[in-house]
């Protein structure tokens, strides 16, 4: 956790190399056929991407068999199941290649989508890279992206996966804070920094909440459960910036799916 400034920035730089030649986010396993009783949809919080032991399959969705979907499905002992989340998905990419599993018999749909969208992977390099003002100037474009047209695009999504399973609870989960301030960090971001990200999780949360209350989805709030557990904390449940495993940088490890995530479904499913 304690990066020099010189680590993080190059660290940085090969994050957003990679950001740039991820392979699209089509959703490969998804059934073709019949309905599943539970589809577990959406981007890199959804497949599992830093909790590690991933599935076969696409290399670049990275499901996880501990993301919590997985977690989830294994504690419910759920047999009709489908896992089509994918990394790097944005909410156009959900509505174009994730929704072939659901149907009439549907019981339970799972979606985290909209930190893509809103550009959080180059948030995170620019801050990393470009000191305060840039920093401070990516969240703000962050934000302005939460208010354009990612409302829209989640308002399309939602609406085509009602239309396509229309008995479903759908449980639409946030986003928990990146990291904790005046925590245990001797380098890197300054919290100014770090509050300005925290506060541009709660637009998002707080925008993806709204849409889903919208059109009658649950929203499970993740931000409580991670409380004491985010970067610069004594006992993280997310990754900081990984040299070894740049992908997983800024996402939730294990503990966080099933310590984290997991209640939060629970609670809201």
């Amino acid at each position: 956790m304690r990066h020099t400034r010189m680590a993080v920035c190059s660290a940085a730089f090969l994050l957003a190399t990679a950001c740039l030649a991820t392979a699209p986010a089509t959703a490969q396993g998804a059934p073709r056929t019949a309905a599943m009783g539970y589809v577990a949809l959406g981007d890199s919080y959804s497949s599992g991407v830093g909790a590690g032991d991933y599935l076969p399959g696409p290399a670049h969705c990275k499901r996880s068999s501990r993301s919590y979907p997985m977690l989830w499905a294994a504690a419910h002992h759920t047999a009709a199941f489908a896992f089509p989340a994918c990394n790097g998905a944005h909410a156009s990419d959900v509505l174009k290649d994730q929704l072939t599993a659901l149907g009439p018999g549907t019981r339970l749909v799972t979606l985290t989508v909209g930190g893509s969208d809103a550009g959080f992977a180059t948030v995170m390099t620019t801050c990393a890279l470009g000191g305060t003002d840039r920093c401070l100037s990516a969240v703000s474009r962050a934000r302005a992206a939460m208010d354009g047209a990612l409302p829209r695009d989640l308002d399309r999504l939602y609406s085509a996966i009602r239309d396509r399973a229309p008995a479903a609870r759908v449980v639409v989960l946030g986003y928990p804070h990146l990291y904790h301030l005046m925590g245990t960090c001797q380098a890197g971001l300054q919290d100014t920094e770090r509050a300005a990200i925290d506060r541009a999780v709660d637009r998002l949360d707080t925008m993806i909440a709204e849409r889903a209350a919208g059109h009658g989805f649950a929203f499970a709030d993740v931000r409580s459960a991670f409380t004491g557990h985010e970067i610069c904390s004594r006992a993280p449940w997310l990754h900081s910036v990984d040299l070894l495993r740049l992908t997983e940088s800024y996402h939730p490890t294990a503990l966080g799916h099933s310590y984290g995530y997991l209640p939060a479904l629970d609670r809201a499913s």
